[in-house]
């Protein structure tokens, strides 16, 4: 007995072909839910392409390629010297924020307030909540800004990269892309801070042990004492800003050797 062809089953709308994704775009994905989630932060840098292939398990044209996605919607930027850091798609906000400041830098003491209440709730987040990883890591941070052999061309970048490692360690995605709005006009105000606000050697001292205090905190998984000591360390900052007439006129932009 001879089988019955089968007819051909009628279109249904409600059932769409499957696109084959490509490696490049799965690749993507899995950074974008990296930085929705708070694993990768704002301001961080991507491991190189060779290291990302590895441990991915695809070929560097698709991570290439992923990075290139991901640099036009404005996620990622190349940064000078080679490499990649993440930036968030935040950079209109971004953008209207460092204008407000630059038109008038009485704002930058206004935002300085604004960070400083930001901050204390995630020095405390990070000390309940931080993993071990996370707490090695802003110790790392320090011992950075410790070292005496650092160039001082790199204090305003370590300061900017030890109060991202304590927003990473809040485990709190929303703190993390409002730092990733802040991020370029975060960078302009720590070189302010740590080029002309604390320009002298003495204020190191203090700065680094303000900020050794944070991190001990931290550490210790202290929430009200971190809170505390990132309390005290902006107060410090916004106590300089009023002896040096209400940041009036701040270096931002200024390069340093």
């Amino acid at each position: 007995m001879r089988g019955r062809s089968i007819p051909a089953l009628a279109a249904d709308p409600r059932f769409q072909e499957i696109p084959r994704e490509r490696v490049s775009d799965r690749v993507a994905q899995e950074l974008l839910r990296l930085i929705a989630t708070g694993d990768l932060a704002p301001g961080e840098r991507l491991p190189g392409e060779r290291q990302l292939a590895e441990m991915m398990n695809v070929s560097r044209v698709s991570v290439r390629a992923a990075l290139q996605q991901l640099k036009a919607r404005s996620v990622v930027q190349a940064v000078q010297g080679g490499g990649t850091r993440v930036v968030a798609a935040a950079d209109e906000l971004e953008s209207a924020l460092a204008t407000l400041v630059r038109a008038n830098p009485s704002n930058l003491r206004d935002l300085m307030e604004l960070r400083a209440s930001l901050e204390v709730w995630a020095a405390r987040r990070a000390a309940e909540r931080a993993s071990p990883e996370q707490r090695a890591e802003i110790d790392r941070c320090l011992r950075v800004m410790q070292d005496p052999q650092r160039p001082p061309k790199h204090k305003a970048e370590d300061d900017l990269t030890f109060h991202l490692a304590i927003a990473k360690a809040t485990g709190s995605a929303v703190y993390l892309h409002l730092m990733s709005v802040l991020s370029d006009i975060l960078e302009e105000m720590f070189s302010y801070h740590r080029y002309a606000l604390y320009a002298r050697p003495e204020d190191d001292r203090t700065f680094l042990d303000d900020h050794a205090r944070i991190a001990a905190a931290i550490a210790e998984a202290d929430g009200p004492a971190a809170a505390r000591a990132m309390e005290t360390h902006l107060r410090h900052v916004q106590a300089r800003y009023r002896e040096e007439g209400g940041a009036e006129q701040p270096a931002l932009n200024a390069s340093h050797a």
